[in-house]
């Protein structure tokens, strides 16, 4: 199968960097922002914007509070799905897989590089939970502030989730409708990836 310009490469991670690389000159907002889809315990769906921050040599890392709603529903039950989708170079990624969370060195390295207000406020909120006004949420972060000090340490209920993709496809823009897609797919992550070229 022929694969070329934009689609070539034999390694999909590679791919997706350097579409998100060329995404960073022409997107005039965030470019790094996915729409994740997770499931709650009743099996309805669930999306939301978020901010992808790393795509790692095996998957592709978010950070967030463990107890939001979407914390609680990769819990319980870890798998998910994102979309990128870059208007400016009209293409999309999408991606299925399974989950895990990203702790340890990797997620206290992420958290200690946000600016400190970003981190206080990781610790003030009770992310997804209701809040009666936003001068509770002001007074919380001002408490906090003042009890962690200028350098507080990654709090244990905030962290990264890795999507471990079993599929990943590649979409551009074509005249008339007729897209360029290719899939990328595996059962496992120790798997060789099977290519296809979908119909638009």
């Amino acid at each position: 199968m022929e694969r070329d310009g934009i689609f070539a490469g034999d390694d999909p991670f590679e791919i997706a960097r350097d579409w998100l690389s060329e995404a960073e000159q022409t997107e005039p907002n965030d470019p790094n922002a996915v729409a994740l889809a997770t499931v709650d315990g009743t099996g309805m769906p669930n999306v939301r914007m978020v901010l992808l921050k790393e795509i790692s040599y095996n998957g592709f890392i978010f950070y967030t509070n463990y107890n939001s709603a979407k914390g609680q529903e990769l819990a319980g039950n870890p798998k998910a799905a994102m979309v990128l989708h870059w208007k400016s170079l009209r293409r999309q990624i999408r991606i299925r897989g399974t989950v895990s969370k990203e702790e340890g060195a990797r997620a206290d390295e992420y958290y200690a590089s946000r600016s400190l207000k970003s981190r206080l406020g990781a610790w003030a909120s009770d992310q997804s939970k209701p809040l009666a006004s936003r001068a509770t949420l002001m007074a919380k972060v001002a408490k906090i502030t003042a009890q962690k000090g200028p350098n507080p340490p990654r709090p244990s209920f905030w962290g990264g989730f890795k999507i471990a993709p079993h599929e990943i496809e590649f979409w551009a823009d074509g005249a008339y409708r007729l897209h360029d897609r290719f899939a990328w797919r595996r059962n496992s992550a120790g798997e060789s990836w099977n290519i296809q070229r979908l119909n638009p």
